[in-house]
C-alpha cells in the first residue's frame, strides 16, 4: 500500500508562485508513475501534471503548461508541483495520485491518492 501527504497549498495573488509537496509511505515510491490532479467546486476533476518512474518524462494539460513544473526526488519519496503565474482560474484542491501507468491523464488510471491541498488564488 502507499500513503501520500500534500502539503504547500494556500492563499496567493495572481502572478505569485507556490509550491506543492506530495510525500509518499509504504512501498517503494521509484516504482510509481505519479499524477496531479484539481478540482474545483461544481467542476469536474481536471488533470494538471504527470511524471515517469524516475522523473525523466513529464506530461502536462494545455491549461498550465509553461506555468507549472512537475517533479520528483525518489531518494526523499516526494514529487513536487512548482506553480508560476497563477491565475484567479487555478484556485482548486489540489491533489497527488500514484499509479502504474507512467503519463496518464485519467484518474482511472491511478490507484493511490493524497487527501488533497487547497490552493487560492486571488485576483
Amino acid at each position: 500500500q502507499v500513503q501520500l501527504v500534500e502539503s504547500g497549498g494556500g492563499l496567493v495573488q495572481a502572478g505569485g508562485s507556490l509550491r506543492l509537496s506530495c510525500a509518499a509511505s509504504g512501498r517503494t515510491f521509484s516504482n510509481y508513475a505519479m499524477g496531479w490532479f484539481r478540482q474545483a467546486p461544481g467542476k469536474e476533476r481536471e488533470f494538471v501534471a504527470a511524471t515517469n518512474k524516475n522523473g525523466g518524462m513529464t506530461h502536462y494539460s494545455d491549461s498550465v503548461k509553461g506555468r507549472f513544473t512537475i517533479s520528483r526526488d525518489n531518494a526523499k519519496s516526494t514529487v513536487y508541483l512548482q506553480m508560476n503565474s497563477l491565475k484567479p482560474e487555478d484556485t482548486a484542491v489540489y491533489a497527488c495520485a500514484a499509479g502504474p501507468v507512467p503519463l496518464a491523464t485519467r484518474p482511472l488510471s491511478y490507484n493511490y491518492w493524497g487527501q488533497g491541498t487547497q490552493v487560492t488564488v486571488s485576483s
